[in-house]
């Protein structure tokens, strides 16, 4: 740090260097004066023999000195002290900077924590999503992302793979929890073997969930988030071992996966074995995803292969029961389309988010091509005083450096003041912003967000002083004079000026163009029927019924027969209804192959797949659905034996040609015919700027009174209800207390 010390001491070496410069002078003095010369001609004969003292203290200071730090450093107090007296000009550029540095920095931290960091596990190059094609299953394209996994299709892959360390299968559900404080139900992730190790994190607390943990005949452990730790168990480490109820089942707690953990995108509360029995699995139940870590050294074009080298041997070694071919599958082409496990995580909202950067990076060019215009008027109302400095030997880059610094310091303070509003800003994002984008927990203001900004701000700042550097740092002077000359110079001023306001123009009608096809389709989405009326009147719950809190299926539909009389009880209350599950609430949807009774390929095994629902009587009413033609259900529909069945428009019409000729005709599953009673309205189940898909809405049981299958029904329901009071805090625990009243265990 002596360099330090230096420029501490530096004032003090000056004050004794002229001192002795002084002192030197006086000693010539003295002599001359001692020769006998009088005292003026004498100070004139020392300092004509001595030279220029001050050039000689300049010359001497600079052996403490870095001239070009201090020049520049010279500029730099130059330019704030311009900036300060001109105190509204500073402040409109400082804002307009502020806004488009910080609205892209804030642009930039959503890129770089969705798109191009690393997903946070180990090695997380070598995890893959295992994805299946199936481009001969007619239909299934039209709403899913592609095949899943069956649980026989995990053996397979677990147990003849080349290429993989380890594979799992997972997938979502809810479970109730009982008995920590009032009746919950919370998110849960069923895992198999080879999850967990493929993701290869470590639990916070605790351990993993082992292979033995994965016995079907037994309840077996959980595991916890980090969140539903802290909630519930106010992070008290001495939770392992300790018992909870999960849907009325004993579970021994044994581990917390730690902070931010997510299942590839998915929360949960609890994760709980998946406890297959390898010797009840059959080739279908496709509704498993499936995730797996690559070998060291492994290409994903190798374990594609490796997987469409499997499929034969699944189909030959597993059936769907006695007297089915099993490979029946062979018509649907199965192929394998793994993507690294990044690639499905984020999906395709990478291309949205380019788009969004490349919008705020025009609007940022704007604003800089709007202070640019700024910073060259202020340049032309000192073109008087650059032109002196460059009479007087101020070379080009000196002028330029000037300029430079000005520009580049407002760039720095509106960075600075950019962090602000980019924090302001992705806060806002998070509060409002897309719940269903991913990796939305990990968006945050961090270094690479902090380097992004500088460099945006130098950036700008650079491109703000290059319009004036270019005009007024030629190296010569400028032209000051009066008539003709004075007119040309006005001209050639007001070109650039000119030039600038054409690029801003033109970047804000693109800007403007784009702007207005967004609204357009905003405006068509607003008038797009959804397939139900009034959401803000919709109050929305779901509940399920697990077999080991009430075994019989008859006692569960009697069950959510009460609640549903429960609820229209209450003061307020118009209507009620329940279905496997509402529109847009994110289930997965079911499906399977649909066939109609009397067409020419009746016997045809491989007709279109199609999405179903269970639907209550009341259902459609509640929902504002409008009923084309037929009925509604009954409660006697869903009591009774009656076979019946309500099919969409879309679908009507596409199997009979109109709604009204769908009524009387018959359709099935793998099961009994059903008669159609009803067609719906279309309704858009993923969203309004998705087509509504063809759906069959099965009555709110599944399995029939004929024959050997054992009747059943839908367990996990979302039940609906039409009031103004909906979302009132107050309704919201009227509505609790009812379903209370039914079933104390029920959350």
């Amino acid at each position: 740090m002596s360099w330090f010390r230096q420029m501490i001491a530096r004032e003090r070496r000056y004050r004794e260097l002229a001192e002795s410069v002084r002192e030197h002078v006086e000693e010539r003095v003295a002599e001359l004066m001692d020769e006998g010369m009088p005292r003026v001609e004498a100070e004139f004969r020392a300092r004509k023999e001595f030279g220029n003292m001050i050039l000689i203290e300049q010359r001497s200071r600079e052996v403490w000195q870095w001239p070009r730090v201090e020049s520049f450093w010279a500029d730099v107090k130059y330019a704030l002290r311009r900036l300060a007296k001109a105190p509204g000009f500073a402040a409109a550029a400082l804002l307009t900077l502020a806004i488009g540095i910080g609205a892209n920095t804030a642009v930039f931290s959503v890129v770089n924590s969705v798109l191009l960091k690393p997903l946070a596990y180990p090695r997380a190059e070598q995890l893959v999503a295992l994805r299946l094609d199936a481009p001969g299953a007619a239909g299934l394209a039209d709403f899913s992302t592609g095949l899943r996994l069956s649980s026989s299709m995990y053996y397979t892959f677990a147990e003849q793979n080349r290429t993989f360390q380890s594979v799992g299968i997972w997938s979502r559900n809810t479970a109730n929890v009982t008995g920590v404080a009032q009746p919950e139900e919370v998110h849960a992730i069923f895992v198999s073997d080879g999850v967990l190790e493929a993701l290869n994190v470590p639990a916070a607390v605790g351990r993993w969930l082992s292979h033995e943990d994965q016995d079907p005949h037994r309840a077996g452990p959980v595991m916890l988030s980090y969140g539903y730790w802290q909630r519930c168990f106010g992070g008290d480490r001495g939770v392992i071992g300790r018992t909870i109820q999960v849907d009325s089942q004993t579970r021994e707690i044994v581990g917390v996966m730690p902070r931010g953990f997510q299942l590839v995108q998915a929360n949960f509360d609890l994760l709980e074995p998946m406890a297959l029995d390898r010797n009840r699995q059959i080739l279908a139940g496709f509704g498993n995803q499936g995730i797996a870590r690559m070998k060291p050294g492994v290409t994903l074009g190798e374990a594609n292969a490796d997987v469409a080298r499997m499929i034969p041997i699944w189909m030959d070694s597993w059936t769907n029961g006695p007297g089915t071919n099993p490979h029946w599958y062979k018509v649907w082409r199965i192929t394998p389309h793994l993507v690294s496990l990044k690639q499905d995580v984020v999906g395709n909202v990478g291309s949205v988010l380019w788009i969004v950067m490349a919008t705020i990076g025009l609007v940022m060019l704007i604003a800089c091509t709007n202070v640019a215009n700024l910073l060259l008027v202020r340049a032309e109302a000192r073109q008087m005083e650059l032109s002196i400095r460059a009479a007087l030997g101020a070379g080009r880059w000196r002028i330029a450096r000037e300029l430079l610094v000005e520009s580049v310091l407002l760039g720095l303070a509106g960075g600075v003041l950019a962090l602000s509003v980019a924090y302001g800003g992705l806060r806002l994002l998070l509060a409002m912003g897309p719940t269903n984008l991913p990796r939305v927990t990990e968006i945050a203001l961090d270094g690479w967000s902090l380097a992004f900004a500088f460099v945006l701000a130098v950036m700008a700042g650079l491109f703000l002083g290059s319009i004036p550097v270019l005009r007024y740092a030629r190296g010569k002077t400028v032209a000051v004079g009066s008539g003709g000359r004075t007119a040309s110079v006005s001209r050639e001023r007001n070109r650039a000026r000119n030039g600038l306001v054409v690029a801003q123009v033109a970047m804000s009608l693109v800007l403007l163009v784009c702007a207005a096809l967004m609204i357009r389709t905003f405006a068509h989405l607003r008038n797009v029927d959804p397939g139900f009326t009034d959401a803000e009147q919709l109050q929305t719950m779901r509940i399920s019924i697990p077999d080991s809190l009430i075994a019989d299926p008859a006692i569960v539909a009697q069950t959510q027969h009460e609640i549903a009389d429960a609820l229209a009880a209450i003061p307020g209350v118009h209507s009620v209804g329940f279905a496997s599950a509402a529109p847009m609430q994110g289930i997965e949807p079911n499906w399977n192959l649909i066939f109609k009774e009397g067409q020419a390929n009746e016997n045809d095994d491989h007709p279109p797949m199609r999405l179903f629902n269970y639907a209550s009587p009341g259902y459609f009413r509640t929902m504002g659905t409008r009923m084309i033609a037929g009925r509604d259900y009954t409660w006697a529909d869903i009591h009774g034996p009656a076979l019946v069945a309500i099919v969409s428009e879309s679908l009507a019409r596409e199997l009979w040609g109109s709604p009204q000729a769908a009524i009387g005709q018959k359709i099935r599953e793998f099961k009994p015919w059903h008669e159609v009673v009803g067609v719906v309205a279309d309704v858009h189940a993923n969203g309004i700027d998705q087509a509504a898909p063809p759906t069959v809405y099965w009555p709110a049981k599944a399995g029939d009174y004929k024959g050997d299958d054992a009747i059943d029904f839908a367990r996990a329901v979302t039940f609906v209800v039409r009031s103004e009071r909906a979302g009132n805090e107050s309704f919201v625990n009227e509505v609790e207390r009812a379903v209370w009243r039914v079933n104390a265990n029920l959350p």
